[in-house]
């Protein structure tokens, strides 16, 4: 029986450091900002974006609130978890309405004005999330549902029983 801790045939067990890679680029490049100095973090860059589409995924769980520019570049997003709901709270219209009204909000200081809203998702937090960003002072311009409905797809999940 072979002994456990030796190494196979063919490799070897003391393998050095790989050698030195030469470098792709020169030690400067005047395209490239440098980077911050020890200890600081890199500021940034704030978007300024007038016109937005907010998604608002609603799932049973939880509440996500994204705005994006019309690219689909993310400018701030929010979640009922992010504000300190746990567990069943996270999914109820309350914590809903405070992450469009923070996402909202954040947004409304990179400059937004105007915004498409887009919900997907079952949740209860639908109705809620759209009134914040209402009340938010956001001009509302469409509001469309995406939510994926399968055309026979995969087997839902059983029923529960409670």
């Amino acid at each position: 029986m072979p002994a456990r801790g030796r190494a196979r045939a063919g490799r070897s067990s003391a393998r050095g450091p790989p050698p030195p890679r030469p470098s792709q680029e020169p030690e400067t490049c005047p395209s490239r900002p440098s980077p911050p100095p020890a200890g600081k973090k890199a500021k940034k860059e704030k978007k300024h974006v007038v016109h937005g589409i907010a998604h608002v995924h609603a799932s049973f769980n939880n509440t996500h609130v994204t705005i994006t520019d019309l690219e689909g570049n993310v400018v701030t997003w929010s979640s009922a978890g992010t504000l300190g709901f746990k567990g069943s709270r996270k999914g109820t219209p309350f914590a809903a309405q405070q992450a469009a009204s923070a996402a909202a909000t954040a947004a409304k200081e990179s400059g937004l004005r105007s915004l498409d809203i887009r919900v997907k998702g079952p949740g209860s937090g639908r109705e809620s999330a759209i009134r914040a960003l209402q009340a938010a002072g956001v001009e509302i311009k469409s509001i469309r549902d995406v939510t994926p409905i399968p055309h026979n797809g995969c087997r839902p999940p059983k029923r529960r029983r409670v």
